[in-house]
């Protein structure tokens, strides 16, 4: 009896077991989550947290100084500075988050997202989820405003979650920083998180922007070729500068000017030194000079080796 009893159970059909799809229709093509659809909350979970912990301090942080060994100035204040924070840097190179990372203090980098391109970093379920957990990069739409990119990072920095962003947009295609977008000012506005800006040098040594015309097919945003860059050892410079927030009759379109001046500032103490920097407000040292292409490429900083990179504490207060 029982058997029998099991044999009209599993012959049954709907509504008892899951219905079939007729025949005569097209099945659709499962959906993906990908881009800024792909859902990064289990990434700021406590075991994806914990695990991202480990894997920075003991694994990324060694191997970040090995390929790029830093000369950091100005991070002594981040150590009394409580978060959520927006740190706003120039971007040359995949290898800036990695740098940034090692040279922020941990309490703050273990509390940490990094705003990433959708189209880039988010367009495989697989990549997506190595950068949430490595990185606990978040999907950002760099193409166009999206209010729904910037609400997600909004609502992080209430929730206590420091932010990293690159306000160009996305990384120099020649070296040379390039105008800056309001989403870091936005961000400050609408959370009151103060802005920290940093200027990187040198990192676009290690892992240079491959140009399509390199690559088989365009990657991203098509500005950029999908075929990885070769990885070199070559110093850099992590330059920060003092916490800025918005004052109270500036909105975004005030206040992102005002970031941009001084990472621009910070390069050009990179490039010269802190008075130096202050007498002149010329942005060639940043920016590069007007021209072709080939002229700025030309103009680029000679590369420079380990040994010739001298350590220095900090800038003059």
């Amino acid at each position: 009896m029982t058997s029998k009893v099991i044999r009209v159970i599993a012959g049954a059909r709907f509504p008892v077991t899951k219905p079939t799809w007729p025949a005569s229709i097209p099945r659709p093509a499962p959906t993906r989550r990908v881009g800024l659809d792909y859902d990064t909350a289990w990434a700021r979970r406590y075991p994806a947290r914990l695990a991202r912990a480990v894997l920075t301090d003991f694994v990324a942080t060694p191997l970040t100084n090995l390929m790029a060994p830093a000369m950091v100035t100005g991070a002594e204040p981040l150590g009394r500075l409580q978060g959520p924070v927006i740190f706003a840097a120039n971007h040359n190179s995949h290898f800036d988050t990695a740098v940034l990372l090692a040279a922020i203090p941990a309490h703050l980098r273990h509390k940490m997202v990094v705003a990433a391109a959708s189209d880039y970093f988010f367009d495989s379920t697989a990549k997506a989820t190595v950068m949430s957990l490595v990185l606990g990069a978040i999907p950002i739409e760099r193409t166009k405003v999206s209010r729904r990119s910037a609400q997600t990072a909004l609502d992080l920095l209430n929730e206590g979650w420091s932010v990293i962003i690159y306000p160009e947009g996305g990384r120099s295609p020649d070296g040379w920083m390039h105008e800056f977008k309001g989403g870091a000012a936005y961000l400050s506005v609408r959370s009151g998180a103060p802005v920290v800006p940093v200027f990187l040098e040198g990192t676009g040594r290690i892992l240079p922007k491959s140009p399509t015309e390199k690559g088989r097919a365009p990657g991203g945003s098509g500005s950029e070729s999908s075929q990885a860059s070769v990885l070199r050892r070559h110093p850099v410079s992590v330059t920060f500068g003092r916490p800025m927030r918005p004052a109270e009759d500036d909105d975004a379109r005030r206040f992102g000017p005002k970031i941009e001046e001084v990472v621009t500032q910070l390069g050009r103490e990179v490039a010269t030194d802190y008075y130096s920097a202050r007498r002149s407000a010329d942005p060639i040292h940043t920016h590069g000079p007007q021209g072709a292409a080939w002229r700025r490429a030309w103009a680029r900083p000679p590369v420079i080796t380990v040994d010739e990179r001298l350590p220095r504490d900090s800038w003059p207060g």
